[in-house]
C-alpha cells in the first residue's frame, strides 16, 4: 500500500514539473517568437489571474479580529480648487515725465521720495520770451475786439459797409487765435504731476538744458493702484470671471494679499496657447512694487456644500476602483469596517472631493486603513 502512494506522489510530482517546464517554455518560445499579439493574450491572462488573486486575498485574509484605528466624521464644507501661476506686479501709473519745450530748468520742486498731487508744478522751463509775447498779443486781442465791437454796433444801425465788420471780426478771431497759439506754448514750459503718487527718481537739476528728446526729467508712480499682469492657459477659459478672488503671495516679502481678476484679455496667445488677465492688488502698506514677482492662487472651482476627505485614505483595488473603508455601527469607540466604492472630484491642498460614495455624518478611517479588511471590528 506505501509503495502505490509512493508511486502516485512521484507521479504528481512528475506531472507538476512537467506542467511547470511547458509553462515556462511556452512562454519563452512566445517571446522567442517575437508574436505581439501572442504575448497580449498571455499578460492579459496573467492580468485577470492577478485579479482575482487580490478578490480572494480582500475576502479572505482577515489580518486581524480587530484593529486600532482614527475615524474622521464627515461635514459638509466649502472645497475650492486653485490654479497656480506666477505673474509679475505692475501699475499704470509709472511713467517718466518727459519736457515738452527746450530750455533750461529754472525751477526744481520736487526730490526723490516726494508725495505730489495730480497737477502739482514740478518745475518750469525757461520760457525763452513767451511771456512777453502773450503779453503784446493779448493787448492786440484786445484792441481787434474793442473795433469790433465798435464795428458791430455801426452795423447793427446800418453805418459803414459790411466789409469793414467783416474784416473787423477777422481780426479779432485771429488775434484770438494767436493768444491761445502762444499759451499753449507757454504752457508747455510748466512741468505738472499727470497723476497723484510719489517721485521715485529725478534726473535732472535745476540750470539743466532740456528738449523733448531726452529720456526723461524724473519718473513719478502711483503705487495705489497696482495689479498683477499674468497668461492663463486657454482651458481655463469660462471658468475665470472677472470679481474672482484671487490669493497672490509676493515671497520677497512674505505676504499673501487677497487680490481679484479685474480684466481677462479677448485673445488667445498662439505661440503658447493662453490669454492675458490682470489681477488688482491693495497696497495698503505700499510694500508692493513694480516688476516684483508674485504668485497667484486662482479659484477654478467652488462648491459650497462638500464632501470632502484627505487625499491619502484613498486607495484602489484590482478592478481600478477607488475605495475608503467607513466605520459602520458605530457604538462608542466601536465600529465595523466597510469598503466603499466612491467618485472622485477635484483635489486641493491634500484633500479631494467625494461626488458620491460618502455623505455627511459618514465616519471614515483615516488612520491604519491598511491594517484592516471588511467586517473587521475597529476601535478608535
Amino acid at each position: 500500500m506505501s509503495k502505490k502512494i509512493f508511486i502516485i506522489s512521484a507521479f504528481s510530482l512528475l506531472l507538476f514539473s512537467c506542467g511547470k517546464k511547458e509553462d515556462n517554455t511556452t512562454i519563452d518560445s512566445l517571446i522567442k517568437s517575437k508574436n505581439v499579439t501572442a504575448l497580449q493574450s498571455k499578460k492579459t491572462l496573467i492580468q485577470e489571474d492577478l485579479t482575482k488573486i487580490d478578490e480572494a486575498l480582500a475576502t479572505l485574509d482577515i489580518k486581524k479580529d480587530e484593529a486600532l484605528v482614527s475615524v474622521l466624521t464627515l461635514k459638509d464644507t466649502v472645497f475650492s480648487h486653485y490654479i497656480e501661476i506666477q505673474g509679475s506686479v505692475d501699475t499704470k501709473e509709472n511713467i517718466l515725465v518727459q519736457p515738452e519745450f527746450q530750455g533750461t530748468l529754472v525751477v526744481l520742486n520736487v526730490k526723490a521720495g516726494q508725495k505730489v498731487s495730480k497737477g502739482q508744478i514740478l518745475g518750469k522751463i525757461d520760457d525763452a520770451g513767451l511771456s512777453q509775447q502773450v503779453a503784446s498779443l493779448e493787448n492786440q486781442y484786445a484792441l481787434a475786439k474793442t473795433t469790433y465791437e465798435r464795428q458791430k454796433n455801426l452795423w447793427n444801425q446800418k453805418i459803414g459797409s459790411e466789409m469793414q465788420y467783416l474784416q473787423a471780426q477777422t481780426q479779432m478771431v485771429s488775434a484770438q487765435r494767436g493768444v491761445a497759439q502762444i499759451k499753449a506754448q507757454l504752457s508747455k514750459t510748466v512741468i505738472k504731476a499727470p497723476f497723484s503718487g510719489v517721485i521715485d527718481e529725478v534726473f535732472v537739476e535745476k540750470g539743466q538744458v532740456v528738449a523733448p528728446s531726452q529720456q526723461g526729467l524724473m519718473r513719478i508712480v502711483n503705487l495705489s493702484n497696482m495689479y498683477v499682469s499674468t497668461s492663463v492657459p486657454e482651458t481655463y477659459i469660462g471658468k475665470l470671471k472677472v470679481g474672482t478672488e484671487v490669493d497672490v503671495l509676493l515671497t520677497s516679502l512674505g505676504k499673501t494679499y487677497k487680490g481679484k481678476v479685474r480684466q481677462i484679455g479677448n485673445f488667445v496667445n498662439p505661440s503658447n496657447r493662453s490669454f492675458g488677465i490682470e489681477v488688482s492688488v491693495p497696497n495698503p502698506e505700499n510694500l508692493l512694487r513694480p516688476n516684483q514677482v508674485a504668485n497667484l492662487k486662482i479659484t477654478d472651482y467652488l462648491s459650497k456644500n462638500a464632501v470632502v476627505i484627505p487625499t491619502n485614505v484613498i486607495q484602489e483595488d484590482g478592478k481600478g476602483n477607488k475605495y475608503v473603508y467607513t466605520a459602520i455601527n458605530v457604538s462608542g469607540k466601536t465600529g465595523t469596517a466597510k469598503k466603499v466604492i466612491v467618485k472622485l472630484g477635484q483635489s486641493s491642498d491634500n484633500v479631494t472631493e467625494i461626488l458620491s460614495g460618502l455623505s455627511s455624518n459618514d465616519v471614515i478611517v483615516t488612520e491604519g486603513m491598511n491594517t484592516i479588511s471588511e467586517g473587521m471590528k475597529l476601535n478608535f
